[in-house]
């Protein structure tokens, strides 16, 4: 089965959306980003990032290069309805992530990827990977995220087709996808990165990968998965697309009902039904 995903946003990708997201034809869903360490601190913030609101598909996005903190973690963790467990962040572009060697430092890091991945497969759970290109062009070149697909024992893996060191508005090279998936050795590899259109999908679909991650386009119309789904004939009868402020209404009740913050809310509907062209 093809899957289609929203993509963890730093801001934006709170329950509400999530939720709303998946109403209109996201299989699975992603919490932003969070660091392994803040949950040890408890740290309000970041534990209001993983808490259970509904029962909306959702994998945990993780930031971490540590084994022992991860256990730690772990060890406490209550799975909540609609978890799907756990996905590792390999992407994240931070200057002062990568300096740490967390975030898309640990692309190239495939032993140490494959530790964190059997900590959590070891406590029952589901693992996937978010990946780049490598941190910049050498490592691109090199095809160190090859070593990441092919050396990790992953239950699925994204692929964001860009460098950590492109910036938005250039390019994403989909012509990686097609040795990624060979390299992933039957195990779902997802494409990530300027997905739009269903043109686009078409293209990524006939390359082999097992579904696409939305994350901008997702904020301009939480329903472009039901959109491209009925541009590639996947909705059997075509479902009717809800326009931008019936959009805005049905985001506004479950933020209501769900208990979001205002400050998430207010960012949504600052970009909800405009085209994005900067990274959020």
């Amino acid at each position: 089965m093809f899957r289609f995903m929203l993509a963890p946003l730093e801001g934006y990708t709170d329950a509400a959306l999530r939720t709303l997201c998946f109403r209109h034809g996201a299989d699975l869903t992603f919490t932003e980003m969070a660091h392994v360490e803040s949950f040890l601190r408890n740290n309000r913030l970041a534990l209001e990032k993983i808490e259970a609101h509904d029962s909306t598909p959702v994998q945990i996005q993780l930031l971490t290069g540590r084994e022992e903190e991860l256990e730690r973690f772990l060890a406490g963790f209550e799975p909540f309805p609609g978890f799907e467990g756990f996905n590792l962040n390999l992407s994240c572009p931070s200057p002062d992530v990568i300096r740490r060697g967390k975030g898309a430092a640990m692309i190239k890091r495939a032993a140490k990827t494959q530790r964190l991945v059997s900590a959590i497969k070891g406590h029952g759970y589901q693992a996937s990977l978010k990946i780049r290109l490598g941190t910049n062009a050498y490592e691109k070149a090199q095809k160190v995220y090859l070593n990441a697909l092919g050396g990790v024992d992953a239950d699925l893996f994204v692929v964001h087709a860009k460098t950590a060191a492109q910036e938005s508005v250039e390019g994403d090279d989909y012509s990686v996808f097609p040795e990624c998936v060979e390299a992933a050795r039957g195990r779902p590899v997802i494409a990530n990165g300027g997905i739009d259109s269903a043109e686009k999908v078409r293209l990524l679909r006939g390359m082999g990968v097992a579904g696409v991650m939305i994350g901008r386009a997702a904020l301009s119309s939480p329903a472009v998965f039901d959109e491209l789904r009925n541009g590639l004939g996947l909705n059997d009868p075509v479902k009717r697309v809800p326009d931008v402020e019936e959009l805005r209404g049905e985001y506004e009740a479950l933020h209501a009902s769900l208990g979001g913050r205002d400050d998430y809310r207010d960012n949504l509907l600052r970009v909800l039904g405009r085209r994005a062209t900067t990274r959020y």
